[in-house]
């Protein structure tokens, strides 16, 4: 083997590996009407698994996820597959949907990232955190002190956002009921809380 100027022997380059063609399971069969069989699918997948998950490399950034994206592809398109007219072209539709695949997993990253980068609202000092959980507190033991049915209501209406139809529909109670309980329940958590009526 003739050496490079440095003594180094030269190696030769590998040569590029041939598409390996899957033969068709009968030859001369009209192929058009059914489509491809799953036989034709998986065997495709098998002797393609590489270059289909090195294509969604190409795209995504983890292995994991390219491995997903992979094999939802073959899903989708064994879901499909009476759509692929011609077999010959099972491989080009399970690329196509990796492709698409890939795409979709980075718009919901890029859409994750976005979400993820807003800034996060002012922290409240010390004193403020502390005065606040002070007030929940107060609030939580006044209204456990309530009647059951004022503070159903009042954390149907206040807290669940409802309106008195829909308290009154969850409770099974008149709207004219739900107004009393819920002026009572006020007026009880007022004085409970020491607030003017």
């Amino acid at each position: 083997m003739p050496g490079a100027p440095g003594g180094m022997p030269v190696i030769a380059p590998m040569p590029a590996a041939r598409p390996t063609r899957i033969p068709n399971q009968r030859e001369g069969a009209d192929e058009t009407a059914a489509g491809t069989t799953v036989d034709h699918l998986t065997e495709t997948y098998r002797a393609h698994y590489r270059s289909l998950l090195g294509l969604a490399a190409l795209l995504l950034d983890d292995t994991a996820s390219c491995e997903d994206v992979v094999q939802e592809a073959f899903i989708r398109v064994h879901s499909a597959r009476k759509r692929v007219r011609d077999p010959e072209k099972t491989l080009a539709y399970l690329r196509q949907t990796v492709v698409n695949l890939s795409r979709s997993a980075l718009r919901r990253r890029i859409l994750g990232l976005k979400l993820l980068s807003k800034p996060m609202p002012d922290m409240a000092s010390a004193e403020e955190g502390a005065y606040d959980q002070l007030e929940r507190d107060s609030l939580i033991k006044a209204m456990k002190g309530l009647q059951r049915r004022q503070r159903e209501v009042l954390v149907l209406r206040y807290f669940a956002d409802m309106t008195e139809a829909q308290v009154a529909q969850t409770l099974g109670i008149s709207l004219g009921s739900v107004k009393a309980y819920g002026s009572r329940g006020i007026a009880a958590l007022r004085t409970a809380m020491g607030a003017p009526a």
